[in-house]
């Protein structure tokens, strides 16, 4: 049996400010049997915010970057048996996928909301 616990942190821009009420993760827990996949739904309701970013973290191991979601697509870190899709934008559903689940996926599973200033 895999166990994965799926919690949720904000990225926040401004210190002493807490928008963490703001960011929607489902389910909290799942119980999957290995080689199958497991769905975690994460959404936010911050104005502005247009990035979902996604973490795994696993007994005794660094927190690890799994990707992220912008406003049309979720890219991936490569090597990784992960899939996101969805739209990072306020309001809107963003969902990992963990496939070929093993012993090696159980672990808590993070989504965070973050505003991206990148220019153009």
């Amino acid at each position: 049996m895999i166990i994965i616990f799926c919690l949720m942190f904000t990225v926040i821009p401004v210190l002493g400010s807490s928008l963490s009420d703001q960011v929607h993760q489902t389910p909290a827990e799942m119980f999957h049997k290995p080689g199958g996949a497991a769905l975690i739904n994460c959404s936010h309701s911050i104005e502005g915010y247009d990035r979902i970013l996604w973490y795994k973290h696993s007994n005794n191991k660094q927190m690890q970057f799994l990707g992220y979601n912008d406003v049309i697509t979720g890219y991936a870190e490569p090597g990784l048996n992960v899939k996101m899709n969805g739209s990072a934008n306020k309001n809107k559903l963003c969902t990992l996928t963990v496939e070929d689940l093993s012993v090696d996926s159980s672990a808590i599973y993070f989504c965070a909301a973050r505003y991206h200033s990148a220019s153009y």
